[in-house]
């Protein structure tokens, strides 16, 4: 891993802090939707699908501004659709590193040359590209030719100007232990990312290819071959060593969604960024309101094949910062 030393310090006095006020749910980022447009119709996901009239609308930036500091949390993943087709996301960039936040900006990078001169390279901000496999591979999953290439124009751009640059990957059952290797060769090795994110793909209802999606059997067994051989600790990371033993099978996590909840123009979502089972006006009613122990493998159908990292990562930070065992293995693998 390479998340730097100021980040882990202040979530790790974030927890103990939250810990010592007795509270057993609390949100280690928060998954914020400004939009659900997008400039792309990619393959595995289904947030286009939503109305004209839905797609059409944009968050404010006070109501954005206000939900994070309702609940607090430390970390921001600002995604949608594509977040920079908001008119006002360099403005809501600016006002969560006030906050001192720590702002991840996802996007696809098509509008990174337009929108960059509205971003400053700052500790607390870093740009998030997906990238789900090399040329071919991504242009097959994002559905349109030329936009690896443009992606990666957009990271080396970004990395020239001194922004933190970091990655999120998803891989579907077409992938092989091989195609796993050859992104994460290519961003660590090529074009040099500061962090990279992995996830298999959840299946989206609403998506439009539906018989890509992986069940746990097939993701343990495609990501123990690729990180087969030490791999997997010549990579940079931007996850827990738990969560990649996770994926590999080698250790039984619960699904802890309350950690990473979503905010969308509809409020917060129930009971996770994935799944919508309605909304709630306020977080403390999402976490109050919910019935978190009707969620998770062998709970809830819907989440018996997911395995992604929007589940299952702070339910392996939660228990590595618990475990001395754990805390040392993360700081050797630093």
């Amino acid at each position: 891993m390479t998340i730097p030393l100021r980040q882990s310090l202040r979530i790790g006095g974030y927890i103990l802090g939250q810990r010592l006020r007795g509270r057993s749910k609390f949100p280690l980022l928060v998954e914020l939707e400004p939009l659900f447009a997008c400039n792309l119709k990619c393959a595995g996901c289904g947030k286009i699908q939503h109305p004209a009239d839905v797609l059409k609308r944009r968050m404010p930036v006070e109501q954005a501004v206000a939900a994070i500091e309702e609940c607090g949390a430390p970390m921001v993943s600002i995604a949608g659709g594509e977040p920079l087709m908001h008119p006002q996301i360099g403005e809501l960039v600016r006002r969560l590193i006030e906050m001192k936040k720590y702002v991840f900006l996802c996007t696809n990078a098509l509008l990174i040359p337009k929108k960059i001169d509205e971003f400053e390279p700052s500790r607390f901000f870093a740009w998030t590209v997906h990238i789900d496999g090399v040329r071919e591979r991504h242009d097959a999953s994002v559905c349109k030719e030329g936009v690896f290439d443009d992606a990666v124009a957009a990271v080396r751009e970004c990395r020239r100007r001194g922004f933190r640059v970091t990655t999120n990957t998803t891989f579907f059952s077409t992938d092989s232990p091989q195609t796993v290797i050859e992104v994460l060769d290519y961003l660590n090795d090529d074009l040099a990312v500061d962090q990279m994110m992995i996830s298999p793909a959840y299946a989206y209802e609403k998506a439009p290819v539906q018989d890509q999606f992986m069940g746990v059997r097939e993701t343990r067994a495609l990501f123990r071959e690729a990180f087969s051989g030490g791999r997997r600790r010549r990579w940079r990371f931007n996850h827990s060593p738990l969560f990649l033993d996770f994926l590999e099978g080698r250790v039984e996590l619960p699904c802890t969604a309350w950690a990473i909840p979503s905010y969308s123009l509809f409020g917060w979502q129930r009971p996770c960024y994935l799944m919508s089972d309605g909304y709630a006006q306020t977080y403390r009613e999402l976490i109050e309101d919910t019935d978190w122990s009707a969620y998770g493998r062998g709970r809830d159908p819907r989440c018996d094949n997911c395995m992604a990292h929007c589940g299952y990562e702070p339910t392996a930070v939660l228990a590595t910062l618990g475990s001395l065992k754990e805390s040392l293995r993360a700081i050797r693998s630093a």
